[in-house]
Formats: C-alpha cells, sequence, structure tokens
C-alpha cells in the first residue's frame, strides 16, 4: 500500500521544455485543482487517508444520498473522487475544505509514480497487440499468413495450447504505472504539475502521482 504523499490530476497532453544544458525534455503536464472533502482517521477507521476531490459536479447529476453527504460535510460536489493514503503527519497538515496546493506535497527534482488507464485499442492481432515479427516468407504456397501469430501448441505433448499465450485479443483499457518520472517544474498559481517523460491514459484522463517507491528525492541511489 502506498503511502507517499500523493495527488490526482487530469492529464492535459504532452509540452517540451529546454533544460539547463540546451537539450530538449518532453514532458507531460499535469492539472490539479484539488480539495480535501474528507479524512480518514486511525482512531476511526483503522487508517489514515486524505479524501479529495477534483473538479466541479453539477447539482443536477449529483444524486440526493451523494448530494446530502456533501453537504453535511459542508462541500460543494465534486467530480471525481480519490482516497489518497498518507502518514498522520501529512493528513494533519490539512484542514477539510482546503486546496492542495502542489508545492506542499512536491518539489522539483523529485522522482514520482504516475499510475493512469491507458487508452482502448479495441480487439488487435498479435503484431500490434504483442509486437510480433510476422511472416516475411512468400515462398512454398504461403498466402495468407503474413500478420499470423504462427504456433500455438503441440500435437502429442501436452496436447493443448498453454495458458498465458500471447494471442490477438483486447488491447488496452487497463491499469499501467509508469514509476521514476522526474518532477521537471511545478506552476502552483496554475495548480500544473510538469513530468518528464510520458504518462499512461488519454488526454484528459484522470492519473493518480504518489512519490516514487524506488527513489525518495532527486540525487539520492535507489533503495537496496
Amino acid at each position: 500500500m502506498k503511502k507517499n504523499p500523493g495527488i490526482i490530476g487530469t492529464k492535459l497532453g504532452m509540452t517540451q521544455l529546454f533544460a539547463d544544458d540546451g537539450n530538449v525534455l518532453r514532458c507531460t503536464v499535469i492539472e490539479s485543482d484539488l480539495v480535501v472533502v474528507s479524512k480518514r482517521t486511525l482512531e476511526k477507521d483503522g487508517y489514515d487517508a486524505l479524501i479529495v476531490g477534483l473538479g466541479e459536479r453539477k447539482d443536477k447529476h449529483t444524486n440526493k444520498p451523494l448530494a446530502g453527504q456533501y453537504k453535511k460535510l459542508g462541500q460543494t460536489p465534486r467530480r471525481t473522487l480519490r482516497e489518497l493514503r498518507c502518514s498522520a503527519e501529512h493528513a494533519a497538515t490539512f484542514e477539510v475544505g482546503q486546496k492542495v496546493a502542489l508545492d506542499q506535497v512536491f518539489e522539483v527534482g523529485q522522482f514520482v509514480d504516475v499510475q493512469g488507464t491507458t487508452r482502448g485499442r479495441g480487439f488487435t492481432g498479435v503484431m500490434r497487440r504483442w509486437n510480433f515479427k510476422g511472416s516475411k516468407s512468400s515462398t512454398h504456397g504461403t498466402h495468407e499468413y503474413m500478420r499470423h501469430g504462427g504456433s500455438i501448441g503441440t500435437n502429442m505433448t501436452p496436447g493443448r495450447t498453454l495458458p498465458g499465450l500471447k494471442m490477438a485479443g483486447q488491447y488496452g483499457n487497463e491499469t499501467v504505472t509508469v514509476q521514476n518520472l522526474k518532477i521537471a517544474r511545478i506552476v502552483p498559481e496554475q495548480a500544473l504539475l510538469i513530468l518528464e517523460g510520458g504518462v499512461p491514459g488519454s488526454r484528459n484522463s484522470v492519473v493518480t502521482v504518489h512519490g516514487a517507491n524506488k527513489k525518495k528525492r532527486a540525487g539520492r541511489p535507489l533503495k537496496k
């Protein structure tokens, strides 16, 4: 269970920045205008966490039980709700209804892990799904076999197709985590987090950003 401080945000797209040495950095821009909706405490719930909300939800799109919960908390309805596990010390730095400033959670040069849902590509063949090379032979009567997967098993032993074989099927639309992305820039006044590298998910999708599990701060070695 990840307990490193983190946020949720909307992936706006990709851009590029120029580093101090002149190199071009390909970066992903994440917008995170978060509000603390509620808290979990060790005494009451058995663990510590922040319940954060992202984006506004119209009243006509909010059912009565959910609207009643927001009213009881004194909050306006939010489009996306997530529970972020954290330490009691980190949760104590925020109050219910407070906006989460990005520079309170992260710092430039820190490494983070980003989790998102990849773009769904539907039913695809083995060449696109698993990067198969495909058949190059066009001799000896071979035809209509250029993008096929080839043999899928043996005859006598074991006499069946083994489970987990790479075949055509549903591709994408799965949860993926990219580890150890470096924070290139933080723009707190616009609630923007700029990361070096690519992030899973389509444009305007919701992603989760946590402090890296394998790297803590910039310049520090990997955990042994």
